[in-house]
């Protein structure tokens, strides 16, 4: 449980947090929104979760409710479908899928699952992990003790206390040895051997010794890693690229990295040149870009910068997601909504 829970997508999992600790938008608002399905998603037309009076809907990229609110829970759209946790809150329910004009198309019988990633769904059956395919049908036993989505066509589990990697078909690629495990990103995998870390590639081959006490998946081509408690970063070789000199840093995102200098957050190119100057307050998984935006804490309030380091959209948000698809989620004054790139509110804040 405990990997499972450390490596669900961060920024969706917050969204998740904001949206079940917050007070729902009015019901005014939402009733005069009509309720169509939505024709695309992921990328094209994406939904997004809802709370309205204790219960979980989608609203699409114009902010007009596409599902209507009936869940405990809704989590993001992923390759076309949505987990969802039907019934009341209290209520013993189980996790399903839905489509984006709201039709059930995996049946909710899942104490734990987690979105689809390369076609596949991380499901629990007896205590046990598995995978299923978009039908719901048993793709790969579940044989494991712990596990992890599929990326590049790997996904990490665990039987006992050691962790591998199988394919697709569920033949082990990589055999149980690890300590700890991380998702394959751009070709390499982080792993723990002997209270290490290192990167191996897609064959189980070491390509980075282990020797780092904490280390990041490599993002645009780099990976933070940590050397006598300073942070910096290193190539695919394993160079060292940017020289250990930070408390904090972040991972490269669109070309720029979050990092600490003195008490003051700012971004750095691959050189380690400083492109935007330290002069946040903090950093939180929105600091990273996305979507051409990053969200930063100024005089106690969160706003928008862009890769200038322009203020985009001013601070004044309590808490701040990143943008996904043109929108992110806010929060004001206990309330939570979307915005989209300019800052216009699209739906939310009780108005």
């Amino acid at each position: 449980m405990r990997r499972r829970i450390n490596f669900m997508d961060i920024a969706g999992l917050l969204m998740l947090v904001m949206l079940f600790l917050l007070q729902p938008a009015g019901t005014a608002m939402i009733a005069s929104m009509a309720s169509t399905p939505a024709a695309t998603s992921d990328g094209l037309s994406n939904l997004y979760p809802v709370r309205v009076n204790g219960k979980y809907g989608y609203i699409n990229q114009t902010g007009k409710l596409v599902i209507d609110p009936q869940y405990q829970i809704a989590a993001d759209f992923s390759e076309g479908l949505a987990r969802v946790l039907p019934g009341d809150k209290g209520a013993t329910s189980k996790w399903g899928y839905i489509d984006n004009t709201g039709k059930l198309i995996v049946q909710p019988k899942y104490n734990f699952s987690l979105d689809f990633q390369e076609g596949l769904a991380l499901v629990q059956v007896n205590g046990k992990l598995g995978f299923i395919d978009k039908t719901g049908r048993q793709a790969i036993k579940p044989l494991y003790d712990d596990a992890y989505s599929f990326s590049d066509g790997l996904a990490m589990v665990q039987v006992g206390n050691k962790w591998g990697y199988i394919d697709k078909t569920g033949k082990l690629a990589i055999r149980l040895q690890f300590e700890d495990a991380y998702p394959f990103s751009e070709g390499l995998a982080l792993v723990q051997l002997n209270g290490k870390l290192g990167f191996i590639d897609g064959k189980g081959k070491a390509v980075i010794q282990p020797q780092y006490d904490l280390a990041y998946s490599f993002s645009d081509g780099l990976a933070m890693a940590r050397v006598d408690g300073r942070r910096g970063y290193i190539d695919k070789t394993g160079k060292t690229v940017i020289t250990p000199k930070y408390l904090g840093a972040g991972s490269f995102r669109e070309g720029l990295a979050i990092v600490l200098v003195g008490n003051k957050w700012g971004y750095i190119d691959h050189t380690g040149t400083l492109i935007i100057q330290p002069q946040y307050d903090d950093a939180l998984p929105a600091s990273d870009f996305q979507e051409g935006r990053a969200a930063v804490l100024i005089g106690g309030k969160y706003g928008y910068i862009d890769h200038t380091g322009t203020l985009i959209i001013q601070p004044q948000y309590d808490d701040a997601s990143p943008f996904n698809d043109g929108l992110a989620m806010v929060i004001v004054d206990g309330k939570n909504g979307y915005i989209d790139t300019t800052g216009k509110r699209v739906w939310g804040f009780g108005n």
